[in-house]
């Protein structure tokens, strides 16, 4: 049962209350040297709940030293105050959430996450032992030109590829600078992707873990940096560091970018089992479109692993998708037909994908997944990929 670690002899009011926000049966510590004790004679335990009566500097030392013995072991830090600097800190130190003091609802929620987190890890672990278990696959999707609808076609396509499928997806806001996932979903951006940087060179699936926003089961969300600067930060070997370990626990890890092919967007696409290019039937959006796919071909992305689909296909604005199919050179892989029901969910904060599953966007998404991702067998040549544009930057 978890373990509860408060230095106080008897339980009052609002021990109690954290006891039952962390689900009433629980073995309770007076010392952390004590829940170190019970965590060696329990170890099938993987929850630890740090009370506010516990010095803050011996709470992290003890997750520090708790996150390389026992992984699957999490740490939630209760604290009567929480600040960014105390945040930085614990995720560092490796401490899985930070609760405030009298919030029951979060620490439910928090210890829920907890033990999810070191379900996962304590399945992937097991596979490992027995059979090396298969990567997940990263899908990045791009769109050269703004306002194609980029991030409303990622956020709904990690809803098909979650829903009824039993595949577990993260969705990865890598537009650093202007991302919108958090706000197009009505979520709180209290750990995003800067929040990586103290774990820069040594992140592992719990600090991966730690970073993400839990959307509804199946589906998190790692988001983008909400201050101005923070984008700076965040370097194009972070970004594949935090993909690398993403793969390792998600089977797809869908990727919405900025409207740039910039360092950390190729970074991506390098680690990508499939690209996803997003266009409107619009001259400037296509001719973007055909510069994006002669670069791709110039950088040794094969077209195989790339899949062209037109938003707002059905737009009476005089092109087609016979027009579209003769400036990409090729067919298009799905068209998404044009609905003002598409900004009003934007705008209500429930993607299409949930709140109409038999709209025509919704199936056509859906088509979309089930066609393309859902049997795409894994790139062959990504390390084929990364060789050839390492020896054009030599030239």
């Amino acid at each position: 049962m978890p373990i509860f670690c408060e230095p106080i002899p008897q339980p009052t009011a609002s021990t109690e209350d954290l006891m039952l926000g962390i689900g009433g049966a629980v073995s309770t510590a007076g010392t952390l040297q004590a829940a170190a004790e019970m965590l060696d004679s329990e170890p099938a335990e993987t929850l630890v709940v740090i009370g506010p009566e516990v010095a803050t500097s011996d709470a992290l030392e003890f997750a520090s030293a708790l996150r390389l013995a026992r992984p699957a072991v999490g740490v939630i830090l209760v604290r009567e105050w929480v600040d960014v600097r105390m945040l930085t800190d614990a995720l560092r130190a490796g401490v899985r959430e930070v609760v405030p003091a009298g919030d029951r609802a979060g620490l439910i929620v928090a210890c829920e996450r907890s033990h999810e987190v070191s379900l996962r890890q304590l399945a992937a672990s097991a596979a490992t032992d027995a059979v090396p278990a298969p990567e997940g696959r990263i899908v990045t999707v791009f769109a050269a030109k703004g306002g194609c609808g980029k991030t409303t076609f990622a956020v709904n396509l990690g809803l098909a590829l979650a829903t009824g499928t039993g595949q577990r997806v993260c969705v990865v806001d890598l537009d650093l600078a202007f991302g919108d996932v958090a706000i197009s979903l009505q979520l709180d951006p209290a750990r995003t992707i800067i929040d990586a940087l103290p774990m820069a060179g040594h992140l592992d699936t719990t600090g991966a873990a730690s970073l993400l926003t839990s959307y509804r089961p199946g589906l998190e969300m790692l988001l983008a940096p909400v201050v101005p600067g923070d984008a700076e930060k965040i370097s194009p070997a972070l970004v594949g560091e935090l993909l690398a370990v993403l793969r390792g626990i998600f089977d797809y890890v869908v990727v919405d970018t900025p409207a740039q092919l910039s360092d950390h967007v190729l970074t991506a696409m390098d680690a990508s089992a499939h690209i996803v290019l997003l266009t409107t039937p619009e001259v400037p959006a296509l001719k973007n479109l055909r510069v994006t796919l002669d670069l791709l071909d110039m950088l040794s992305y094969p077209a195989g692993l790339r899949s062209v689909v037109l938003n707002r296909s059905d737009s009476k604005v005089g092109l087609g998708a016979e027009d579209v199919e003769r400036v990409v050179r090729g067919l298009i892989a799905a068209q998404i037909p044009s609905s003002r029901d598409v900004p009003v969910s934007i705008n209500k904060g429930l993607p299409i994908m949930l709140a109409s599953p038999r709209h025509p966007v919704s199936q056509a998404i859906t088509r979309f997944a089930r066609q393309r991702l859902l049997e795409v067998p894994a790139a062959k040549s990504r390390s084929q990929r990364r060789s050839a544009r390492r020896q054009r930057k030599a030239a």
